[in-house]
């Protein structure tokens, strides 16, 4: 086997000239290629010594190889019999290392255009990528999105977020919009969790009683608190499925919903006399300042104070818990983070080709925001004990007080 020849001396002096490392014309390119070849030329001699029947080299066959440092041409050493499988760089392989396919899926998982990932890669290594090749790379994302959206749960998770997001999909030749149910939990050890991503042609409570039955047999038996928007018939749809979950209506939904009735020359002071509402301290001083917010409000505002009133005893469910209890369910703050991070994501693209061209970025979102979702949520231990209190021997088999 021949020693690679990289002349140490030259490269010293390139790289105190101001010569790139890598690229097309890098310093390393030269080096990477020499030691890449010697390498598979110790294969073949491996490979020839085991032969039973006699073989021996045939020359090289040259390919342009992709890699971190830039392109180069590479020789690939062959054998006369044609048995001879090289593992370092295999026979349809044009890529070096999977260094370039994890660069460039996590410029997607940070909501990069193609246009954007190509101009990086280019800038990077010197190397042109088109469209085709960026998306062959997040297509592989598709099978672990897959079994993602298909593993085993828990038996129980103590609080879970419901929540549609929408987005505008290319179907039949035109653009649907189309309803994304997210799912996110507090497991037993406080920790947030995504259960799961679904797809739907409208938010409604059919499809979510669709997605609860898919989150029972996937393992989940048991919710103690689902926190959700004011969509109608959706308590009912977790209900039929879960009937001992306690529903907590979004507060944050509400005030959103109750701003659209409310003339916008009134907004500020309909919003300052309705904070006493759901920032009170008890449950008794939330409904003495929704009779004052109806005194004030009712005859110019009769369907929100409606809405507020026939609501009221799954919007103010939380008011039975401690603050820090409260901080953990009484919103759907957690999943407005989650929707946050797809928006992030998604700003600079008005619709999708496809469900998979959405879910596979969102996918690659997730697995990037629970990077951080590796500690319990502020206050677990008081929260935990707390809903073992208030939901008695459905938490006993999970914890120890």
């Amino acid at each position: 086997m021949s020693k690679p020849t990289f002349d140490i001396d030259a490269a010293l002096q390139a790289l105190r000239d101001g010569q790139d490392l890598t690229g097309k014309d890098g310093i390393l390119t030269p080096l990477i290629k020499q030691l890449t070849e010697a390498a598979m030329q110790a294969e073949l001699d491996n490979h020839l010594a085991k032969e039973a029947t006699p073989n021996r080299k045939n020359g090289t066959t040259g390919k342009t190889m992709k890699g971190p440092v830039g392109s180069f041409e590479l020789k690939t050493p062959r054998d006369r019999s044609g048995t001879f499988e090289p593992q370092l760089i295999k026979k349809h392989q044009t890529h070096l290392t999977d260094e370039l396919e994890r660069k460039i899926l996590a410029l997607f998982a940070l909501g990069n255009s193609y246009q954007d990932i190509r101009a990086h890669i280019a800038e990077l290594y010197d190397i042109e990528l088109s469209n085709g090749t960026i998306n062959a790379v997040t297509d592989k994302l598709l099978p672990e999105l897959q079994a993602w959206r298909e593993r085993d749960l828990e038996v129980i998770y103590p609080i879970v977020w419901l929540d549609a997001i929408h987005y505008k999909i290319k179907e039949n030749g035109r653009y649907v919009s189309k309803a994304i149910y997210t799912i996110l939990a507090l497991n037993i050890e406080g920790k947030k969790e995504l259960l799961g991503l679904y797809l739907s042609d409208q938010e409604g409570a059919h499809h979510w009683l669709s997605v609860l039955t898919d989150l029972y047999n996937r393992g989940v038996k048991d919710i103690l608190i689902a926190c959700v928007d004011g969509l109608k018939g959706f308590p009912e749809a977790i209900e039929s499925i879960y009937p001992k979950t306690e529903i907590q209506h979004c507060v944050i939904h509400q005030i959103r919903n109750s701003l659209k009735y409310v003339a916008s020359k009134n907004q500020k002071a309909f919003m300052a006399d309705l904070k006493p509402v759901y920032k009170a301290a008890t449950l008794n001083a939330a409904e003495i300042a929704l009779d004052e917010l109806e005194a004030k409000w009712g005859e110019k505002y009769p369907m929100v104070i409606k809405s507020w009133r026939g609501k009221w005893p799954t919007l103010s469910a939380y008011f039975k818990y401690p603050d820090y209890v409260r901080t953990a369910i009484y919103t759907t703050n957690a999943v407005e983070a989650v929707h946050r991070q797809f928006r992030k994501l998604t700003k600079t693209k008005g619709g999708f080709a496809s469900e998979n061209a959405l879910l596979k970025l969102f996918y690659a979102g997730i697995l990037k925001a629970s990077e951080r979702w590796t500690h319990p949520v502020q206050n677990w231990n008081l929260t935990l004990s707390q809903m073992a209190i208030h939901f008695p021997e459905r938490l006993d088999e999970y914890i120890s007080l």
